[in-house]
């Protein structure tokens, strides 16, 4: 069977990756599953400088979902190299680094700076987090802004961008394209939604900053229904996610138009998750009768 597929020019063994935000920058992960059996590793938000991110409780769950409002904390950009970029060499799956800000030159430093390292294949411009008060999601639900973040960037890296988007908008096409048409070459998405939830006892929101992102298996056919549409619209590759747990789950997006997965807030629960997922694929396949990957992408379309 064949599991490759291509993403801006890069070959990734199979479809898997994992979720920012979920997974650390994986060495975190490392002594709980065999690494090297992932396409990719999407690594936590990385900023210009050290974020603290959200006051706490900043975790939650709910049913069928769970709501986070970290606020994006990182040690910045140079801690991070420093930190991780040794372990990113000695792996076999392609890096994929989140890029975080709370302006568009915050974005095209740490693009530019990441650009100067080797051993990271891909960056993802989150301009979709709902957890920051500058920044974040308000350069993924203005078409505009969008644009012009994904511009400026692309001047100061040769590295491919993928734009994740937010689900957070009216109409999720508009800011796909607008992406597309400044330079990304690929879309991730989707992140997470707005949500709270309130204590009843203390009659206090739940979270200390009271809202949160919504993520989980809740979360999948809202994200499952965004994929379908980009894909539609776009003609650059999709990163699907939301709520995949399984591999049945992964091949609903793929066949929603997404190339490749992310595997999130399952990582939490179950460390293995994102092998359960690649091997549940797998399955699929060999009881269907698939010898290629690819050729069930869009299949729904």
């Amino acid at each position: 069977m064949n599991l490759s597929v291509k993403i801006a020019g890069k070959t990734w063994r199979n479809p898997v990756t994992t979720a920012s935000g979920t997974f650390g920058s994986g060495k975190e992960y490392a002594e709980y599953i065999d690494i090297n059996r992932l396409g990719a590793i999407t690594t936590k938000g990385v900023a210009p400088i050290p974020w603290a991110g959200n006051r706490t409780p900043r975790v939650a769950e709910s049913y069928g979902s769970m709501l986070n409002s970290i606020g994006l904390q990182n040690p910045g950009v140079e801690q991070f190299i420093k930190n991780d970029m040794d372990f990113f060499r000695d792996i076999e799956p392609l890096v994929i680094v989140n890029v975080c800000g709370h302006k568009i030159e915050d974005y095209c430093h740490v693009a530019e700076r990441l650009s100067e390292e080797d051993g990271i294949d891909m960056l993802e411009l989150n301009v979709s987090c709902p957890n920051v008060t500058e920044g974040g999601v308000q350069f993924g639900t203005n078409w505009k802004l969008t644009e012009q973040v994904v511009q400026e960037v692309r001047k100061v890296t040769s590295l491919p961008l993928i734009v994740k988007l937010t689900p957070n908008v009216t109409d999720i096409e508009v800011i796909a394209k607008a992406a597309e048409s400044a330079g990304a070459d690929a879309l991730s998405m989707i992140n997470t939604l707005f949500g709270m939830r309130i204590d009843i006892n203390s009659r206090r929101p739940v979270l200390g900053n009271i809202f949160g992102g919504v993520s989980g298996p809740a979360v999948k056919p809202i994200a499952l229904r965004c994929v379908y549409q980009v894909a539609r619209c776009v003609k650059i590759p999709i990163i699907g996610m939301g709520g995949i747990t399984t591999g049945e789950d992964a091949i609903e997006f793929m066949m929603a138009g997404a190339t490749a997965i992310a595997v999130g807030t399952a990582n939490f629960a179950n460390p293995w998750a994102t092998i359960d997922v690649l091997e549940g694929m797998g399955k699929f396949m060999e009881k269907n009768n698939i010898s290629d990957i690819n050729s069930i992408i869009g299949a729904a379309l």
